[in-house]
């Protein structure tokens, strides 16, 4: 993730740098609670792969409830991580093979030593993260010398920094109120807080509190917000076949959901812990990523639609924050020979 530095997020990116040669912590594994769902024994070792609540990763629990791991011979186990630092953590630290995460936070643990590989992009977050503000605040000039709740180092944060910056402001501006995003959302609900940085579904409690509204969104920066299936280098190297059969097992999901959008909804609503309803609201806000989108968004370019320009641009912002001292090298890190050679 991209973000301003304090003593705080220096200290969790040293500590990530001398993390990544250990082996699994326990404390991220017991971080990650199992998530249900029908579990069919797959062929090949064990993946163990972390998501968390965010609208584009929900389909990984549609691909585990209707047995499309193990159709595509892939023998998975499916963490869900209520924080989704955590899930971070765990991929740097080497606790899990694979997870769910952004552009911005990949880059950030590459910077800090960790060696993966982006091989699927999911989608582009279109809406579904938020700046919300309370009644009488009513853009984000007007967060000025008020409180402001976000997670320290997650996307929310990235995305209220690039609104300040719109805006002529800076983090020195408001007050930030550091809080996992759960919390965040629910501070601001029982208005304790002006405004929050908040990601779907989250953003539904947010919005619970009467007048507020969302002064900002990730609608306005197309393409700063990708996200992505992210592995450890060693999978690439040692376990491609289990590589490639995850991601066909993502564009697999994405067909069982079109011919099946009610039931599907079901599943990832409740993993979210949301009515279907309100899940409906989060369609417009993440775009999912066609196989062609996906081939397109990996091929080199320079405009926001190409991940190789977005990555660009987020190392230039980490560096000009001091967040890291050196250009983390990009080598190996954008891997698009997965979604080429899933079956047309």
């Amino acid at each position: 993730m991209i973000f301003r530095p304090s003593t705080r997020l220096q200290a969790a990116v040293i500590c990530t740098a001398a993390l990544v040669g250990l082996t699994a912590l326990s404390a991220c594994s017991s971080a990650a609670n199992t998530s249900t769902g029908a579990t069919t024994a797959a062929q090949g070792a064990k993946i163990t792969f972390g998501f968390s609540a965010w609208p584009g990763w929900f389909p990984w629990q549609v691909a585990q409830e209707q047995g499309l791991f193990a159709k595509n011979h892939v023998n998975v186990e499916l963490k869900y991580f209520d924080s989704y630092t955590d899930s971070l953590n765990a991929l740097a630290t080497g606790a899990i093979d694979a997870n769910s995460q952004t552009l911005n936070d990949t880059l950030a643990s590459v910077s800090g030593g960790a060696k993966q590989a982006i091989v699927l992009v999911n989608d582009n977050s279109t809406g579904n993260d938020k700046i919300i503000a309370r009644d009488g605040i009513t853009s984000v000039a007007d967060l000025k010398g008020k409180k402001v709740a976000v997670e320290q180092g997650t996307v929310d944060h990235y995305l209220l920094l690039l609104a300040l910056a719109q805006a002529k402001l800076t983090e020195q501006d408001i007050e930030l109120v550091p809080l996992v995003t759960d919390a965040a959302a629910a501070a601001f609900a029982a208005e304790r807080v002006d405004a929050v940085g908040a990601f779907a579904p989250f953003t539904t409690t947010a919005l619970e509190r009467p007048g507020s509204r969302a002064i900002a969104t990730s609608a306005e920066f197309p393409g700063a917000i990708p996200d992505h299936l992210v592995v450890t280098d060693s999978m690439v190297k040692d376990r491609p076949q289990d590589v490639q059969a995850l991601v066909n097992t993502w564009f697999d999901t994405l067909k069982w959901i079109k011919e099946n959008k009610d039931a599907a909804i079901e599943i990832m609503a409740k993993r979210g812990g949301v009515s279907p309803a309100d899940y409906r609201t989060y369609d417009a806000g993440t775009t999912i990523f066609t196989r062609q989108q996906n081939i397109d968004a990996f091929t080199p370019g320079t405009t926001p639609a190409h991940l190789n320009y977005q990555a660009n641009l987020i190392v230039d912002f980490i560096l000009s924050t001091g967040l890291a001292k050196d250009r983390p090298s990009m080598d190996g890190l954008l891997n698009d020979r997965f979604v080429k050679a899933v079956p047309e």
